[in-house]
């Protein structure tokens, strides 16, 4: 994949930026942080270059200076909320960012219950909390919010909060997912400190949609597909655009937003620092960006994929359709289609001709892998073996594990654990492929090659197992599926 993304340059002018915005407002900043801190693979795929944890090497760089408050709705707690990319609950995933946190030597100074109406399920979360040793705070529901700006900037609105002890002049509020309440954390604590006669600051730090590059560049098209289930449109600032006469891109729900938030900066310091929603942000990836069509490239694939998968969720009664037809309008602003993704046309061929299910994979270098249905193994597993025989230079005809040994294994499999289909999985083949490799110098050499597979795409004709599309995510792989079930069994 060609490189579209200066990945060093960014890390050097958002940590720079960071700082000026502190330096604004003297004593202390309060950055709400938006997206995933760890593990931003959406910016990685859309962006060739960015560096999955660069949020987080952005913010060691500011480790002398920060500290972190992570926000979490009671609700969420009570309704014990999914973060579906993980599968673990709200209230988990706190645990996991605070150890996640102080792993890579940030310091985590508490916890933020927001929306808190004394739900039992918050008390005992918090009390867990403080049995670790972590500070606890609470904020409550404000009649009103957003709109009754004089109750809600008042001392019986942010005054009943309790008021969160900082040390550090920069803060970063982060949560484990949308809806948490970082913003209103954040202006709470302005409120506060502004009582205190503490100049504080507010900013956010969204990566998406970038502001500085045109409305339906592709980039800012796939965010939007990344987000089509919140049903989030990206538009023209129009605040910017009067205040300023630049036009830039923001989203509707900080458009929306805005003249509230004005309103409460005025009530708080008499005045708005921020002449529209685009200033309130401190995102310098559109400065970053080196090779404009590497990009645009890398997010028309990017939204093929997201239209794959809200396909894939409205087929398994997950999704909905207003998900897939606002990714297939999407498609047409970019003017791509299927097809357009390499390794699509290639996996239905296979399949029309073999009349079984059939995958196909794209190799770093471009050459399409294709695998087929057998009796002894499914099409996913069929193109992970022949992958990685044509990366080590091993002829096609090979047989990396033999049949003789695959056959116990569907013994094992049908006659002792009740399997009902005999054909191996994707890691019941790795484990085997790794078992040959100790005495096997082939399979040794195949087994070398998987690292290489991180980053290629890959499509099968149908919906895979939940085992296989894990190990693809493992290896790193890039998976589509037509939204087809195998069979038509009605439990799986």
């Amino acid at each position: 994949m060609k490189i579209g993304f200066d990945n060093q340059k960014y890390l050097t002018m958002q940590s720079e930026h960071i700082r000026e915005r502190i330096s604004q407002f003297g004593d202390k900043l309060y950055l709400e942080f938006g997206g995933k801190l760890f593990d931003d693979y959406h910016a990685a795929r859309v962006l060739p270059g960015f560096a999955p944890d660069s949020k987080l090497q952005m913010l060691l760089q500011l480790a002398d200076q920060a500290e972190i408050v992570i926000v979490i709705s009671a609700s969420d707690i009570e309704k014990n909320k999914i973060r579906q990319d993980l599968g673990i609950t709200y209230d988990v995933d706190v645990l996991r960012l605070i150890q996640e946190f102080r792993d890579k030597g940030l310091y985590v100074g508490s916890i933020v219950i927001t929306q808190y109406a004394g739900q039992p399920t918050a008390d005992l979360f918090k009390s867990k909390l403080e049995k670790l040793g972590i500070k606890v705070y609470r904020h409550y529901m404000i009649e009103g919010y957003p709109n009754n700006i004089d109750h809600i900037v008042s001392d019986d609105g942010y005054g009943k909060n309790d008021y969160i002890e900082t040390t550090k002049p920069l803060v970063i509020i982060t949560a484990p997912g949308p809806g948490s309440g970082k913003m209103a954390t954040c202006l709470s604590q302005l409120y506060h400190e502004n009582k205190r006669g503490i100049k504080a600051g507010y900013a956010k730090f969204e990566t998406f949609p970038i502001w500085n590059i045109p409305l339906k560049h592709p980039v800012n098209l796939a965010y939007e597909a990344a987000t089509a289930d919140l049903n989030d449109v990206n538009m023209i600032d129009p605040f910017h655009l009067e205040a300023y006469g630049v036009t830039t891109v923001n989203y509707n729900r900080d458009v929306e937003i805005y003249p509230v938030l004005a309103a409460m900066f005025e009530g708080i310091y008499g005045y708005c620092p921020y002449k529209s929603p685009t200033d309130m942000g401190v995102n310098m990836a559109g400065n970053c960006i080196i090779d404009d069509d590497a990009c645009r490239e890398a997010s028309c694939q990017e939204i093929i994929r997201r239209y794959y998968q809200a396909m894939n969720r409205l087929a398994k009664d997950q999704g909905s359709k207003d998900e897939v037809y606002k990714i297939e309008v999407l498609m047409k602003q970019a003017k791509i289609t299927t097809a357009m993704r390499p390794v699509v046309p290639a996996a239905l061929a296979l399949a029309q001709e073999k009349g079984s299910p059939a995958a196909a994979l794209e190799l770093p270098d471009g050459r399409i892998i294709t695998g087929k249905t057998s009796q002894l193994l499914g099409a996913s597993a069929a193109v992970l073996l022949n992958a990685i025989k044509e990366l080590g230079g091993l002829d096609d005809s090979l047989h990396l594990i033999s049949p003789t040994f695959i056959e116990p294994i569907q013994s094992l499999k049908t006659d002792y654990l009740g399997s009902k289909n005999p054909r191996l999985h994707t890691d019941e083949v790795l484990i085997a492929l790794s078992t040959c490799a100790a005495t096997d110098e082939n399979a040794r050499i195949a087994l070398e090659q998987l690292p290489k597979l991180r980053g290629c795409q890959l499509h099968t004709s149908v919906m895979l197992s939940s085992v296989d599309i894990g190990i693809f995510k493992k290896l790193g792989l890039q998976l589509t599926s037509e939204p087809i079930y195998e069979n038509k069994r009605l439990y799986r």
